[in-house]
C-alpha cells in the first residue's frame, strides 16, 4: 500500500475519532439530538468545504500542469521544427515530471536558437563586409529561419574559402600595384583614368578585389610593360645606332662619355635624349659620308670573308666598286651589311664548322709538310712526339667533322632548297678535292724518290760505288776510328787506278751504297686519305708544296 493510503486511511480514522468524541461531549453535556444534527451538519459543512477547497486547489494545479504542458509541447514542436530536430517524446512520465522535462528541454532549445540566430547574424555581417570588397554575390541562406548545424559548417567554410580568397587577391593587387607604380615611374607617366587614379593613389584596403578589377589590373599591368618594353627596343635601337655612327665617325671618348647617363636607362627622358643624338649623329653622317661608306665597305668585306663569297658573288653588289658618295649609295650598302649579317647569323653553326675544318686542313697540311722533312730528326725538345700525335688526332678529328659537316649541310640544303655554297663551290666538293690533291702529291713524292732511287743505281752500276752515309747518321753522330779507316781504305782502292771503277763494274770487287729509305713519317699516308667515307668541301685551298728526300 502506498504511504499516500495510509496516510488517507489514518486521516479518515482520525475524523472518526474526532466525531466520536464530539458525540460524547455532547451526550455528557446532553445536547439534544436535534442539535447534535445542527452541529453535525456544520462540522460536515466545514469539513466538506474544507476538502471542496482542498480538492479545488489540486484540481487548479491539474489545469496549470496541463495547460503549461501544452502550450511548452506546441512551442516544443515549433523549435524542433525549426532547428530541424527529433520532436520530443513524453511516453512513461507523470504529468509534473513531464512538465518539468518539457520546460527544461524548451529552455534549452531556446538557447541553441538563440545561438545559432546569433551566430548567423554575425556569418551575415562578415559575409556582407566580403562582398563588398569582393563585390561578389552573398551567400545563400533564410536569414528569417532558424539555420541548421549543417548549414552553419557551410556558412563558416565558405566565409573561410571567401577570406583566403580576398587575402590571395589583396597580395596580387598590391603585387601588381608596385609593379604599375615602376612602370609608369620608367615611363615618366602619371594615371590618367579614374581606375589607374584608385589604383595608385587610393588606400589599398578601399580598392575593390573583384575578379574584373584584377583581371583589368593584369591587363593594366600588361599594356605598360608593352610599353616599356616598346621603348627599350626603341632605346636599344637608337643605341645600336649610335654606337655604329660613334664608330664610324670615330667620335672622340669624350663626347660619348656625355652620353653615358642615358646608355643604361630606357625611360622617356633617356629615349628622348637617345633620339635627338642619333639625329646629331645622322646629320654628321651625311657630312662625312665618303668616310661612313668606306668603313661599311670594309665590314661588307668582312663578312663577305665570313661568309666565303665568291669573286662572282662579291661582283654582283655593283655599288660596292662606284665612286658615288651619295646617301642613297649609304643606304644600299647599309642594306647590303645588313643582309649579310642576318645570313651569317642564320647559317653561323655552318660558317664556324667550315672555319674549324679549313684551320684543321691547314694545320694537317703543315704537319704533313713536316713529316717529309729530315731535318725534324735533329730536333731533340720532343716536338717530333708532340707533332706526329698531333697529326694522328687530325687524321682521326677531320672526318668526323667533315661527317658532322655533311649533316649539318644536307639538312640545310632539304630546308632551303638550294645548295650550300662556300666562295661559290660546293663545300662537300671541295673537301673532297682536297683529300684527292693530297693523295696525289703523296703519289707524286713517292714516284720521285723511286726514280731517283732507280737512277743512282744505273749511276751505281755504271760508274761504281762511293760511299754515302745517311744524312741522319752524319748529323747525329761521329764516325769511330774503325770506320774511319774502312772508310779510307775504299777511297785508296778506288783511286789507285784509272780502271778501278771498270773493274769493280765488270767483276772486281764492288761495294754497294747503303739503300737510303725516307723517314717512316714521310711514308705514312692516312689510311682515309685516298678512301674517305664523307669527302665535304672547302673553300680556300690550302698549300700543296712538294718535298724531295735529300740523300748523301
Amino acid at each position: 500500500m502506498r504511504r499516500s493510503e495510509v496516510h488517507a486511511a489514518e486521516s479518515v480514522a482520525c475524523l472518526n475519532r474526532a466525531l466520536n468524541q464530539l458525540k460524547e461531549i455532547w451526550e455528557e453535556i446532553g445536547i439534544p439530538e436535534d442539535q447534535r444534527l445542527q452541529r453535525t451538519d456544520v462540522v460536515k459543512k466545514h469539513i466538506k468545504g474544507l476538502l471542496d477547497m482542498m480538492i479545488a486547489e489540486e484540481d487548479s494545479l491539474r489545469k496549470r500542469l496541463m495547460s503549461s504542458i501544452e502550450s511548452c509541447r506546441k512551442e516544443l514542436d515549433v523549435l524542433c521544427t525549426e532547428l530541424q530536430l527529433s520532436p520530443f517524446e513524453d511516453e512513461g512520465r507523470t504529468m509534473l515530471q513531464l512538465e518539468k522535462d518539457i520546460r527544461s528541454r524548451l529552455e534549452v532549445m531556446m538557447k541553441q536558437k538563440s545561438q545559432r540566430v546569433k551566430e548567423l547574424k554575425t556569418l551575415y555581417k562578415q559575409d556582407r563586409e566580403l562582398c563588398d570588397i569582393m563585390c561578389s554575390v552573398p551567400f545563400c541562406i533564410d536569414l528569417d529561419s532558424v539555420p541548421s548545424l549543417e548549414q552553419l559548417d557551410s556558412y563558416h567554410s565558405y566565409l573561410n574559402d571567401l577570406t583566403k580568397e580576398k587575402d590571395r587577391r589583396h597580395g596580387e593587387f598590391v603585387g601588381i600595384k608596385r609593379q604599375i607604380i615602376l612602370c609608369m615611374e620608367e615611363l615618366d607617366q602619371l594615371p590618367d583614368t579614374s581606375f589607374e587614379r584608385d589604383v595608385v593613389c587610393e588606400d589599398e584596403e578601399a580598392f575593390c578585389l573583384s575578379s574584373d578589377n584584377i583581371t583589368a589590373l593584369q591587363l593594366l599591368l600588361g599594356q605598360l610593360e608593352d610599353r616599356k618594353t616598346e621603348n627599350e627596343l626603341v632605346c636599344s635601337s637608337y643605341r645600336t645606332k649610335i654606337q655604329e655612327l660613334w664608330e664610324r665617325l670615330q667620335v672622340p671618348q669624350e663626347e660619348r662619355d656625355g652620353m653615358s647617363d642615358h646608355m643604361g636607362q630606357s625611360r622617356k627622358k633617356n629615349m628622348d635624349a637617345l633620339q635627338a643624338e642619333c639625329r646629331r649623329l645622322e646629320q654628321l653622317k651625311i657630312k662625312n659620308m665618303r668616310n661612313v661608306i668606306e668603313d661599311i665597305r670594309a665590314e661588307v668585306a668582312l663578312f663577305w670573308e665570313r661568309c666565303y663569297y665568291s669573286l662572282e658573288q662579291r661582283r654582283a653588289f655593283t655599288p660596292y666598286y662606284g665612286d658615288d658618295y651619295t646617301e642613297e649609295m649609304l643606304n644600299l650598302h647599309q642594306e647590303e651589311l645588313l643582309s649579310l649579317k642576318k645570313h651569317y647569323e642564320d647559317h653561323r653553326e655552318l660558317f664556324e664548322g667550315v672555319t674549324r675544318w679549313q684551320d684543321s686542313w691547314t694545320l694537317f697540311l703543315q704537319l704533313e709538310k713536316k713529316a717529309t722533312d729530315p731535318s725534324r730528326f735533329n730536333n731533340r725538345g720532343g716536338n717530333l712526339l708532340k707533332e706526329e700525335k698531333q697529326r694522328a688526332d687530325l687524321q682521326k678529328s677531320l672526318p668526323k667533322l667533315e661527317k658532322s659537316l655533311k649533316t649539318q649541310i644536307n639538312l640545310w640544303e632539304e630546308e632551303q632548297y638550294r645548295e650550300f655554297l662556300v666562295n661559290g663551290q660546293r663545300f662537300l666538293q671541295y673537301v673532297q678535292e682536297q683529300w684527292e690533291l693530297l693523295r696525289l702529291e703523296k703519289e707524286r713524292e713517292k714516284n720521285e724518290r723511286q726514280l731517283k732511287k732507280n737512277q743512282q743505281i744505273e749511276q751505281d752500276m755504271l760508274y761504281g760505288t762511293a760511299q754515302r752515309t745517311p744524312s741522319k747518321r752524319r748529323l747525329a753522330e761521329t764516325p769511330t776510328p774503325g770506320k774511319a779507316r774502312k772508310l779510307n781504305a775504299t777511297s785508296s782502292i778506288s783511286s789507285s787506278t784509272p780502271n778501278s771503277t771498270l773493274r769493280s763494274a765488270f767483276g772486281g770487287t764492288m761495294c754497294q751504297s747503303p739503300v737510303l729509305r725516307p723517314p717512316m713519317s714521310a711514308s705514312k699516308v692516312s689510311p682515309r686519305s685516298s678512301d674517305h667515307p664523307c669527302l665535304p668541301a672547302r673553300l680556300v685551298p690550302g698549300p700543296q708544296t712538294t718535298h724531295v728526300c735529300q740523300q748523301g
